[in-house]
């Protein structure tokens, strides 16, 4: 039979009981800026999972202190925030969705206010705090940004490290999924485009060296993971910076081959984020999920690929899996919007057979 939206995904001993994945949102809402889990957060991913979404993501949640994009920002570099985010899994485990964590670290495009604060660069002065990136080249802002230092090879160890941590402490709060996060303009993608990474050693210069911290990261959180749990890793599939030397398509099949090998189980297929100069050729329905076609298509792997963006209806995601274009819906927005997305799909799409809606809610469908 051919897979819907709403056939369950196998991925090692993880059954993800259909393929709606809320995608990983920041949520800038931690109080006293000390990374911890709050109400909101358990609130708000909860949500989703009564919802009936099958993976439920946090948002981009820093292994470093110096990692977080806010101040306000998720974290999991100490157990306290891991005790603080065992509850917000349980929760969504007990409600059928499946777990997950982004591990992040923001590199260059720390230290800076919220969205509704304007979004801009904080200095140390006003509680930022100095960033780190492959080369010591600030983020474009229009605003003096804070200041940015290259990181040298024994302090890339510690990036490591800290994701190996990080992922240690997301198995032991109960995380069923880890994904890395290497996509949007954050440390990672940093490394990976020529745009940003003009170092000459071994983390610079040729594909190899530019993709090595990725893969060295991915192979360390499937080792805190385990053989049983997935690991995802969400990449910016183009830079859309067709007029320099960056990074692009190509690049991210080959590299889906490579963090295969590495031991990710699913490509998280994003794009942008590493230069204010990007030229998005249309934003709109699936407007990425060609993307996640090519690697789906051209990669010599076997692994899985999701697709974001512009998701906003349950045709659309069903079309997606009936049609083999990707294994996972990745939604984000409209999961803002419509924390039952999901059940409502099922509604649309002739389906209710295929969700269970928790008794305190059926009387309303």
């Amino acid at each position: 039979m051919t897979d819907d939206v709403f056939s369950p995904l196998e991925i090692r001993e993880t059954t993800i009981r259909n393929r709606f994945a809320m995608s990983p949102m920041c949520q800038y809402s931690v109080d006293d800026r000390d990374g911890l889990a709050t109400d909101w957060h358990r609130v708000h991913l909860g949500s989703r999972a009564v919802g009936g979404a099958g993976v439920v993501l946090t948002e981009a949640t820093a292994v470093e202190k110096r990692g977080r994009i806010t101040p306000e920002d998720l974290g999991i570099w100490s157990d306290a925030h891991r005790d603080a985010l065992a509850p917000v899994v349980e929760f969504v485990d007990s409600h059928g969705g499946t777990p997950g964590i982004q591990l992040a670290h923001a590199g260059r495009k720390a230290s800076k206010t919220r969205p509704w604060d304007g979004g801009e660069p904080l200095q140390p002065d006003e509680g930022g705090w100095e960033t780190v990136a492959p080369s010591a080249v600030p983020y474009p802002y229009d605003d003096e940004p804070p200041a940015t230092a290259k990181l040298e090879a024994d302090e890339i160890a510690d990036v490591v490290e800290s994701f190996r941590a990080g992922a240690r402490r997301a198995r032991e709060a109960g995380f069923e999924i880890a994904e890395v996060h290497a996509a949007h303009g954050y440390l990672l993608h940093e490394f990976l485009s020529p745009v940003t990474n003009r170092r000459d050693d071994a983390y610079g210069g040729s594909f190899r060296n530019r993709t090595r911290i990725v893969r060295e990261i991915t192979e360390a959180v499937r080792e805190e993971m385990g053989a049983d749990r997935p690991v995802f890793v969400r990449i910016s599939a183009t830079d859309w910076l067709d007029d320099r030397a960056s990074w692009d398509i190509e690049q991210s099949v080959r590299l889906a081959d490579d963090l295969s090998d590495a031991g990710a189980d699913l490509i998280d297929v994003s794009s942008g984020g590493i230069n204010p100069d990007q030229a998005i050729e249309s934003v709109g329905p699936n407007y990425q999920l060609r993307f996640a076609e090519r690697i789906r298509n051209e990669s010599d792997a076997d692994v899985n690929v999701g697709t974001v963006g512009g998701i906003t209806t349950a045709q659309q995601a069903d079309a997606i899996i009936r049609n083999d274009r990707a294994d996972l819906a990745i939604v984000g927005r409209k999961f803002l919007d419509d924390p039952y997305f999901p059940l409502h799909a099922a509604r649309e799409l002739g389906r209710e057979d295929a969700v269970d809606v928790p008794v305190q809610y059926q009387r309303g469908f």
